[in-house]
């Protein structure tokens, strides 16, 4: 007796590599995903293998300054995160996510390439210094520095648009219609943090120790490789992706939301909303894909004018277009957003914090005592795997252990709420930077009960383990700050605009390093005629001072942040004040 065989099916929104309706048995699920993991993996490898030891190139290599070599830092990695808005929009608008991950790896190979061969060159770097206090050292020219920033900001760029298009296309091969798939796409972005979490303990190990040892040529050649390695994998998967539309930038949306509302703001609003443009009253198009009607709201009224269907426009003209006018639906969902705005802003301190793990805590470390046993000594910048190390602790401590207690103390099955959880990542940041000041204190008196403090490339008789507090708060701060602030935003977020969530969460990261890079410009301003906080030698600095300034920062914008909190009303509970269930909506992904 033959074995049943299973029939192909066809899927309706999907499409193969020929552009022919994707068949769910040749295309899509666990093989292709496989691929795009795999590119996921190499990306983290190789952004953070030159990120997280970058200040110390800067400033051992390239003979810049303590406050420009961290600014330098954290203007990179805030660009990479902000490039990531630029990248959906492309991808969601124009290229489609698959072209734009092809094109922005390469980019991204090309960046890499070119920082490979700054290393490997001599006239791309200033000579070594021969003074053993540094006094004889001449700082990178503007042409070596030119080729610097051209290889970081071409890695910058394909980071940010691989990293917009890469959760969401490998959640692309899964169809959300079939329950073992819809289940598979849960169990992809699970794989999909791992995979971010492999790579990032690999850069923080092996490659650091790599530069540190063997050299940075051929610490970022192994970069090199592992991003080209991964686009060929990533390619050789062509035809096994499953492809789908482009679903158009929510920014569009919310840009022609203002732009309606702007052209129609000497037009008087009707008495009744019930009178304003609506889903209801759009013609043609399929009834499927019309969005869920949503409640007026007496916030933001202004941009209720979006929606008044002005018959001296629209007179003869049959379709509607959206830089004229608006369903009212269009204009709640923008002022979903705008709701949401007073905690997107107040989640920006904490990555500020965040950006000190990679640069000054980095540059203490150098200057301490690393050395495990008499002969092994650990990389500066791979004390930041305490900090991966915290976050891989703090989130099944989490699961086990403080989501049954709060279950049972405040009654909420999730446990802690999103805004709950970023509360706590705000709390341990602050706790943080008073670890930090109170350490850079010990560090300072060490260096000047041994006659240091001249001599800023001696070691410091001070166990560079005194700096794990900072790396551990920073991290398990991260940990309930990540979950937090996704679960917030993908769930407060409108479901036409789900792709917001990913963008708003990446643009607090950005905000985050460059508003680091700010706060470090201005200080180092202020303080750098007298005695300089910042200081090249940091046994001469107060940089306990600049952490006490952050804590002190972090601890204001807690208070803005509760205040916020308190405010704010979750859309469940909102539309169901109103008599409205919420339409489910399918998994998002997340980088």
């Amino acid at each position: 007796m033959a074995l049943p065989q299973t029939q192909p099916k066809q899927l309706l929104d999907a499409w193969d590599y020929k552009g022919l309706p994707a068949d769910s048995c040749r295309t899509g699920g666990w093989t292709s995903a496989a691929m795009i993991l795999g590119v996921e993996a190499c990306e983290r490898l190789t952004t953070l293998g030159i990120a997280v030891n970058l200040v110390t190139y800067l400033r051992g290599t390239m003979h810049l300054g303590n406050a420009s070599s961290a600014n330098n830092v954290t203007n990179f990695l805030g660009t990479s995160f902000m490039l990531c808005l630029l990248g959906g929009f492309i991808a969601d608008t124009f290229l489609g996510r698959y072209l734009t991950i092809a094109i922005f790896t390469t980019v991204q190979a090309t960046g890499v390439t070119v920082l490979t061969i700054s290393t490997i060159i001599p006239s791309l770097r200033p000579p070594k210094c021969t003074d053993i206090g540094g006094s004889d050292c001449i700082p990178a020219n503007s042409g070596q520095l030119m080729v610097l920033y051209i290889a970081l900001y071409l890695t910058a760029l394909g980071t940010g648009g691989l990293k917009s298009s890469v959760s969401g296309f490998g959640s692309d091969q899964f169809d959300e219609s079939n329950e073992e798939e819809k289940t598979q796409m849960a169990n992809f972005f699970n794989w999909f943090f791992f995979f971010i979490s492999i790579g990032s303990l690999g850069a923080v190990t092996v490659l650091v120790y790599i530069q540190d040892n063997l050299g940075r040529k051929w610490g970022y050649g192994i970069c090199a490789c592992a991003i080209l390695i991964g686009l060929v994998l990533f390619l050789s998967g062509t035809h096994r992706y499953r492809f789908k539309n482009l679903v158009g930038s929510p920014l569009t949306q919310i840009a022609a939301v203002f732009v309606a509302a702007w052209r129609k703001r000497y037009l008087e609003l009707p008495p009744d909303a019930a009178a304003l443009f609506n889903v209801d009253d759009e013609i043609g198009g399929d009834e499927k894909k019309k969005k869920q009607r949503l409640p007026h709201s007496k916030q933001f009224r202004f941009l209720d004018k979006a929606a008044i269907n002005d018959p001296e426009t629209s007179s003869g003209i049959e379709v509607v277009n959206k830089w004229y006018l608006s369903t009212l639906t269009d204009v709640e969902e923008v002022k979903m957003v705008i709701r949401m705005l007073p905690i997107w802003a107040t989640n920006i301190m904490f990555w500020t914090v965040y950006a000190q793990m990679t640069t000054f805590s980095v540059s203490q470390a150098t200057t301490m005592d690393r050395h495990i046993g008499k002969s092994f000594q650990i990389p500066a910048a791979s004390l930041t795997a305490f900090f991966v190390g915290s976050i891989l602790l703090t989130v099944p401590v989490y699961d086990q252990i403080i989501v049954p207690i709060t279950k049972r103390a405040l009654k909420n099955p999730q446990g802690l709420t999103p805004l709950q959880r970023i509360g706590v990542g705000l709390v341990l940041s602050i706790f943080a930077m008073a670890a930090a000041a109170l350490i850079e204190v010990k560090r300072l008196k060490a260096a000047r009960s041994n006659g240091l403090v001249d001599n800023p490339t001696a070691e410091i008789p001070l166990s560079v383990f005194w700096l794990v507090p900072q790396f551990f708060f920073v991290g398990s701060g991260e940990a309930f700050m990540y979950i937090g602030q996704l679960d917030f935003f993908l769930m407060e977020c409108p479901k036409g605009m789900k792709t917001m969530s990913t963008g708003l969460f990446l643009s607090t990261l950005s905000l985050g390093f460059f508003f680091s890079s700010f706060l470090v410009s201005v200080v180092h301003k202020v303080t750098g005629n007298r005695r300089p906080w910042l200081a090249d030698n940091m046994n001469r600095g107060k940089l306990y001072d600049f952490y006490w300034l952050l804590a002190l920062l972090s601890a204001l914008n807690l208070v803005l942040f509760w205040v916020s909190a308190t405010w704010y009303v979750y859309k469940e509970k909102r539309l169901a004040e109103e008599g409205i269930e919420l339409e489910e909506a399918g998994p998002s992904g997340h980088a």
